[in-house]
């Protein structure tokens, strides 16, 4: 059975207040049963401030929108994020003054607050879920869409993976990235596989190990296709790796809520190259598509992703130099272009983690 995704259009149809994304969202909100699922109880709004000189992450206008609607419903309301970024958030706008809300870090204010879960996959043996997430009745994930470089889109399973565990839980997860080995026997540091990467996205460190920047890389596997000694030598499972231990790590974290106590809201707008947390700000690489909410992230990422590729890529969006990846047969997603992997490894991850459907269907709010 497919899912609803509500779903707010950047279309307006008059130069009034009302006609514009707020105005639509306010109206999505108080659509939504939020009375029954948080009236009375301790809600974590569980965003991502971002940093340093970034400026696209969500306007502080639509936490305060999300606020109001939650403390109308009943609710008391904190908005939370990593300990590293809860003190400078208040700089960029969000004060408690702004989104009516206090800012609490997830893990505490030395990341030392949490709930060790036991998991088995691969090296990920144990998520730290955050203990303020843990110990709220009802989570709200309140995402940013946006390019990733390790797993091309970052959304609502991204904001949860990473935002609602231990500093070293995110490292757990980002250990399992990779795509190339390096034999250090076979390599006679000709440099001819940094001459064939693009993206300097792999460099020799001063004591002539190999290194590579998954953040930078594509995947396009010129530098294996230049290494004259086969010192260098592909894993494409690798990069699936990484979105499989984000999708069990949100598993991980939504198991403590009881059902009904999730929701999920992801913002499409300014959805920039990489990830809030490089502290910078890029321009788009689509048009602004709107907001979009469901009880079902499954089905939220599928329609996120899906809008997406409605879409061909803006002038000026990528790094100089930069291109897309080849799609001969068409059939390569937006971003999988952009960043060499597959968006929907951790789609379908989620859904085999039993968190809902791929199929959904679309209720948009006038």
């Amino acid at each position: 059975m497919a899912s609803d995704v509500y779903y707010c259009s950047m279309g307006y149809d008059k130069l009034e207040a009302n006609s514009t994304l707020p105005a639509k969202f306010r109206r999505m909100l108080a659509g939504l049963p939020l009375r029954d699922m948080v009236g009375g109880k301790r809600v974590a709004v569980k965003m991502h401030f971002g940093g340093n000189l970034g400026y696209t992450t969500i306007h502080p206008l639509f936490v305060q929108l999300l606020v109001d609607a939650l403390k109308r419903a009943g609710a008391i309301v904190f908005v939370t994020d990593i300990p590293a970024d809860v003190p400078g958030a208040k700089r960029r706008g969000y004060t408690e003054e702004v989104i009516g809300a206090p800012l609490v870090a997830a893990t505490g204010l030395f990341d030392k607050y949490y709930y060790s879960v036991p998991v088995d996959y691969k090296s990920l043996k144990e998520v730290q879920v955050a203990g303020h997430i843990n110990d709220a009745d009802v989570l709200i994930d309140f995402s940013h869409v946006k390019g990733h470089g390790a797993c091309a889109y970052g959304g609502a399973c991204k904001n949860i993976a990473m935002g609602c565990v231990t500093a070293k839980t995110r490292s757990d997860i980002h250990a399992l990235q990779g795509g190339f080995n390096w034999d250090e026997e076979k390599c006679e540091h000709d440099r001819e596989c940094i001459k064939a990467c693009r993206y300097n996205a792999n460099s020799f460190d001063e004591d002539g190990k190999y290194h590579i920047n998954y953040d930078n890389c594509t995947y396009c596997q010129h530098c294996v296709n230049a290494c004259p000694t086969g010192a260098l030598t592909a894993n494409m499972s690798a990069f699936d790796d990484f979105q499989e231990g984000m999708a069990l790590t949100t598993a991980t974290v939504l198991n403590t809520f009881e059902p009904g106590r999730t929701l999920f809201i992801n913002v499409l707008t300014n959805i920039t190259y990489v990830c809030d947390c490089w502290g910078l700000s890029t321009p788009p690489l689509v048009p602004d598509i709107g907001i979009m909410a469901s009880d079902d992230i499954v089905a939220i990422e599928t329609a996120c992703l899906d809008a997406i590729n409605k879409y061909d890529l803006l002038p000026n969006s990528l790094p100089a130099g930069r291109q897309l990846a080849d799609d001969p047969e068409g059939t390569k997603h937006l971003l999988e272009k952009v960043h060499g992997k597959d968006p929907f490894v951790q789609v379908k991850a989620l859904e085999r983690h039993g968190l809902g459907t791929m199929q959904y269907n679309i209720i948009e709010v006038d």
